[in-house]
């Protein structure tokens, strides 16, 4: 079972009211079974909202609010799912504070990456998920 960022299948959560629709993502799960999740919104921030990066372990706005509460809450509310649903893999938004993989922005919303994991992947990896991005497939 895959647990999957809704923003890859064309929910509107993104931050900007928007999605990430991936056709690959699409066309990889059609004879998988999968549930979505966007942790963001499952920890109760709503859409459209202000970017939000990591900035030394917290998760900040773009206007200088802390939102890491709401991001923890996303967390945990996403690992339930995870346990609820017997997920084993992830395919996670990439770049994401929540879901980024690989690379997250540095903290200056100046679009700038770094090596390093969402708060939300980083759950899942340590829940023992097989981690991916849409540029994985």
């Amino acid at each position: 079972m895959y647990i999957v960022s809704s923003c890859l299948l064309g929910m509107n959560c993104k931050y900007n009211g928007g999605n990430n629709y991936s056709e690959k993502v699409t066309n990889f799960l059609k004879d998988k079974s999968y549930i979505l999740a966007c942790p963001e919104q499952l920890g109760g921030l709503q859409t459209p909202r202000p970017r939000c990066e990591l900035v030394e372990g917290r998760v900040m706005d773009e206007n200088g609010i802390d939102r890491t509460i709401a991001f923890e809450k996303g967390v945990e509310e996403t690992l339930k799912i995870v346990e609820i649903a017997n997920c084993t893999h992830a395919i996670l938004q990439r770049r994401s504070p929540s879901c980024g993989v690989y690379t997250v922005y540095d903290g200056t919303f100046c679009g700038q990456l770094i090596p390093g994991m969402g708060m939300a992947a980083s759950a899942l990896k340590e829940a023992g998920l097989i981690l991916i991005t849409e540029n994985d497939l």
